[in-house]
């Protein structure tokens, strides 16, 4: 074991002198109470470590003892289902209110899981094979050969209940020595698990909210980011996709969101129910809470255990979305250690290696084949919090680097209770184009022809809007007041959604289709009322529009044939309007006609 004695400290960070050798990123435990640290820099007989804990009551001198590995955390039935800090250890079942420095994972060694074997003894593994499973329900887990333990089963655990450190399965390597696997495996959460192949983009991880599955659109495997500043809704909007999005387990990492706001997110979750099953949704959720009054340097490492979690899920062939709330706190983390340092500070004081280390966490996420032959995936959405919603700064510009998605969430929009607040031409999905091959297997060939007619509707509206701002909306060209119509409906009634709303609070892909071809119905209709001669006035009198305008609310995901009837009362309508205006020019013509004549008379 390596010892070392402290000789200073300064917040997060110390230093000590090693009496033995020590390794870059091997776990420490330091002092009496044998606090969580990390060794992050070598230089002679002096190791730099951080420190998970809060240091108050450490002293030079104090002893510091080496793990002889890499800072790990355990993967296991545990898991789903429950509350985690930073590094892993339960928040819920303790007597105090706080998390006591030094503390495990309590109770964990009187835990008991069944265990159901799925090999035999004299079988030969592969590695990322399952042994069994673990757990009850739908929490259950796979046990599987860890990465490079294939070969014999020279035992294997009878059906029982276990615990979490106890020996399941012996395997006897070809080369190196025997390996013991137990009910939970460690592993180190900054590094990747292998995988067998990385996949190419297939389908869509499907979320619920319109303007995000049909105009940007983020594949199972994907990497995406949510922007925005103080009060556009990030927080609620990661919970709705929390909610309804169809990964089979979600992870979510607060890393140094105010306690108020995690609050909230730890006493709402808990109590929502899975509208895939009717469960509790926590059944299939992993929440891992690190707020900004917990240790800082716990927040810098709690990203990669959520990444390390969501991985676990994947080698299970799970499709696995992983929500960080937000990384711009967990950049403030690594500012705040790099200042200990004493390291040069680069842009807005942030360290010179953010970038890299945002790409080691975003590029973590794919869709693959695991070891064991099965597809799982990792989608990756990352709230970003830039001060004054200032989208030049390091963190976000970063970031864009390293997703494919980007949602930004917009003030105003925010402010006129638009919700998501995701404004149409801010944001992007480089995934689009992929993707629009699995709409088409869903029966929508022209999907991304529609896709492109809504947001050259929405760029148009924004020119004309500041034309009018100038001149007065009355006083635009008729084709002009029609296109502001238009996309003015397409905002209310396709882009805008109530999270509130038993009715629109999701959207199922096939009922995104109907409402967007019905919507692009009056849009077409609309244009060729204008040009036989309607008034934007008389379009704007339909009675349709008011219903299309609430179109989330007027048609459930049980009642599209609504939208059929809807369809048909709008084509009527305009039939009637281009009917209507032939008659009254008729009439004029004939009482010009008629005028003319008598003056001739007279």
């Amino acid at each position: 074991m390596s010892v070392a004695t402290i000789q200073w400290i300064g917040g997060p960070v110390l230093r000590a002198r090693m009496e033995h050798p020590f390794h870059v990123q091997e776990a420490i435990h330091v002092g009496s109470r044998k606090l969580l640290g990390e060794v992050i820099q070598l230089q002679g007989d002096v190791l730099t470590a951080q420190v998970y804990e809060r240091t108050s009551g450490l002293k030079p001198g104090d002893r510091i003892e080496g793990t002889g590995r890499a800072l790990s955390v355990g993967l296991g039935p545990h898991l789903l289902g429950q509350i985690f800090d930073g590094l892993l250890r339960p928040l819920g079942g303790e007597d105090e209110l706080f998390v006591r420095s030094g503390m495990i994972a309590q109770g964990a060694e009187t835990l008991r899981y069944p265990f159901e074997p799925a090999v035999a003894a004299d079988d030969r593994v592969e590695p990322g094979q399952s042994l069994g499973r673990a757990g009850e329900g739908s929490r259950a887990v796979a046990c599987l050969v860890p990465p490079g333990a294939g070969g014999r089963v020279a035992g294997i655990a009878e059906a029982g209940d276990y615990g979490l450190e106890d020996v399941v399965c012996r395997i006897e390597r070809e080369q190196g020595e025997p390996v013991e696997v137990r009910l939970a495996q460690d592993w180190p959460v900054r590094r990747p698990r292998p995988v067998a192949d990385r996949l190419p983009v297939g389908a869509p991880l499907i979320t619920g909210q319109r303007i995000l599955d049909t105009l940007f659109p983020i594949a199972r495997g994907g990497r995406g980011m949510l922007p925005g500043g103080f009060g556009t809704g990030k927080t609620i909007l990661q919970e709705a996709l929390a909610k309804w999005c169809d990964a089979d387990v979600i992870v979510y990492v607060g890393c140094g969101e105010r306690g108020n706001e995690m609050a909230e997110v730890l006493d709402e979750l808990p109590k929502l129910e899975d509208p895939r099953t009717g469960r509790p949704l926590m059944e299939r959720t992993v929440i891992i809470a690190n707020t900004s009054n917990m240790p800082v340097a716990a927040r810098e490492a709690s990203i990669y255990t959520g990444i390390t979690v969501a991985e676990y899920f994947r080698d299970q062939g799970r499709h696995v979305a992983l929500m960080a709330d937000s990384t711009s706190r967990w950049a403030e983390a690594l500012r705040e250690v790099s200042g200990r340092l004493g390291e040069l500070p680069a842009e807005s004081g942030y360290p010179a290696y953010l970038s890299s280390r945002l790409a080691d966490f975003y590029e973590r996420a794919a869709r693959v084949k695991t070891l064991g032959g099965e597809e799982g995936s990792v989608t990756i959405i990352g709230a970003v919090s830039p001060p004054a919603s200032d989208f030049s700064e390091p963190v976000t510009m970063h970031t864009k680097r390293y997703v494919r998605c980007f949602w930004a969430l917009d003030r105003e929009r925010a402010q006129a209770r638009f919700y998501p607040a995701v404004h149409p031409l801010h944001s992007y999905s480089e995934d689009a184009v992929e993707l629009a091959r699995w709409w088409k297997s869903q029966g929508d060939p022209e999907w991304d022809r529609k896709r492109q007619r809504v947001l050259v509707l929405l760029e148009e509206q924004q020119s004309l809007e500041r034309m009018a701002r100038i001149i007065g909306k009355d006083a635009l060209p008729p084709v002009h007041q029609v296109t502001l119509m238009n996309a003015e409906l397409l905002n209310d009634g396709f882009l805008r959604q109530s999270s509130f709303s038993e009715t629109d609070r999701y959207c199922s892909p096939a009922r995104q289709q109907a409402m967007l071809d019905l919507l692009l119905k009056f849009v077409s209709l609309a244009e060729q009322a204008l040009e036989a001669g309607a008034s934007p006035a008389d379009i704007a009198a339909l009675p349709s529009l008011a219903r299309l305008r609430r179109l989330g609310e007027e048609v459930g995901e049980d009642e599209l044939d609504k939208i059929d009837k809807l369809r048909r009362q709008v084509e009527a309508e305009f039939h009637e309007l281009e009917g209507g205006g032939d008659r009254e020019e008729g009439t004029a013509k004939g009482a010009e006609g008629r005028g003319e004549h008598h003056g001739d008379a007279g």
